[in-house]
């Protein structure tokens, strides 16, 4: 008997005839189409997720075209770097796309993460989707980090020094992981392979990883403004047309900014420590992360014990994950949650404050704004959302995204319902 082949649903023969044995088309019109369900209350700030997507297209197609020009030897690096800027073709647009799309792509991300912050996207039924976010975030710092020391300049260098160092606090087996990871005493040639096979293999890692969040995503659908679940099918519009004209226009206005940046001020995210060849001997004056990780290190020196320090840097990424379980509100979008959306606008402003005290030299006035802003991060987190969960009493939610609520009772009537029944 023969087999019957499955009839694909588009009418282009060429189309038609690989998705009936290859089926790409149709998930891809599930994921990001026409047979794609979306809320249809979406806003701009839904944007980011694709544009953290394009970034990171980019930034491994600029990764590779770097990676053919670049000579991982510590008397060869900073040279080869150069050449780059001077002999390749096009090599200094290859380089500043990619040097400037590590700064977008965290600029990007931080905004997406402070949208899930503010309409409560952690929230269950999501908890995992967040989840995969944050091992996203982690692996993108730690392949910014390695990246960050391939151009073997002054700041690569003693930014290598100064992170690896990080590991010799742990008890009994620092000092051996530290040797494991330098591969000796000392960052040298070692070091610098070992960290840019390292830097070439994570943007895949993380590839795989996005792959794994749009699964989650996918399995329950996109949060919205209003925070509610869908009710029914007049509460949903397609993916396309209607969100990937969204995304296109963020793109657009994306790009416009991303090449204003790299054709005009490629250099202003930078430090210029890293113009100068990496030297042993010369220690610069201030040793500074790069400004998207900043925060954190901040976090670090605000702490006068080493071994706290460090385990406070990373307890400030660890208590992202069991965020979903500190705040326990029913009630996920700030909009209905008027104590906690001061809160997060101050939460906002620290954690401004902190990227600025990250890049300052640790003396008088910083070392205390430092500690307040410090503890006041893991104030908001440990005290304040679990204590708005018992105090604060949330907006009455509409019954629907179809049926937004306007009168003060839950599940209020829109006006124009409102005006007929006068």
């Amino acid at each position: 008997m023969k087999n019957s082949i499955p009839q694909s649903q588009f009418k282009n023969p060429v189309i038609n005839w690989i998705d009936t044995r290859l089926p790409i088309f149709s998930v891809a019109n599930e994921a990001v189409g026409t047979e794609h369900p979306t809320p249809k209350n979406l806003n701009y700030w839904w944007n980011f997720g694709s544009l953290a997507g394009v970034t990171l297209v980019i930034m491994i197609i600029t990764g590779i075209a770097l990676a053919m020009n670049y000579t991982a030897h510590v008397d060869h690096a900073f040279d080869s770097v150069e050449r780059i800027m001077r002999d390749v073709n096009g090599g200094w647009l290859i380089r500043y796309i990619h040097m400037n799309g590590a700064s977008f792509f965290f600029i990007v991300v931080y905004i997406h993460m402070a949208r899930s912050l503010y309409y409560g996207s952690y929230k269950a039924p999501r908890e995992l989707l967040w989840i995969l976010g944050v091992v996203i975030y982690l692996l993108m710092m730690a392949t910014a980090f390695l990246g960050y020391t391939l151009p073997w300049g002054q700041m690569s260098f003693w930014g290598a020094t100064v992170i690896t160092n990080f590991f010799s606090v742990i008890p009994f087996v620092g000092e051996p992981i530290v040797n494991w990871l330098l591969g000796g005493y000392t960052v040298d040639n070692p070091t610098l392979n070992r960290f840019y096979a390292l830097h070439y293999l994570l943007p895949f890692v993380i590839a795989g990883v996005i792959l794994l969040h749009i699964v989650a995503l996918h399995r329950f659908g996109s949060n919205n403004p209003l925070g509610i679940d869908i009710k029914n099918d007049k509460d949903m519009i397609p993916f396309h047309p209607y969100y990937t004209i969204k995304d296109f226009f963020g793109l657009s206005v994306f790009l416009a900014i991303f090449c204003v940046f790299v054709f005009f001020v490629p250099n202003i995210l930078g430090h210029p420590d890293n113009y100068v060849p990496a030297d042993s001997m010369s220690t610069p004056a201030h040793i500074v992360p790069e400004w998207y990780l900043s925060p954190f290190y901040a976090i670090l020196r605000a702490v006068p014990d080493k071994l706290l320090g460090v385990l406070a840097m990373f307890g400030a990424i660890g208590i992202l994950f069991i965020l979903p379980w500190l705040d326990r509100s029913p009630v996920r979008s700030a909009h209905y949650r008027p104590m906690y959306r001061i809160f997060y606008i101050v939460f906002i402003i620290n954690m401004l404050a902190l990227g600025y005290l990250g890049v300052q030299n640790a003396e008088g006035i910083y070392i205390i704004l430092g500690r307040t802003c410090t503890a006041w991060y893991f104030i908001h987190f440990l005290i304040i959302m679990p204590l708005l969960n018992i105090i604060e009493t949330p907006k009455a939610l509409p019954k629907s995204i179809s049926d937004p609520i306007f009168s003060s009772g839950a599940g209020g009537m829109s006006p124009a319902t409102s005006r007929s029944k006068k």
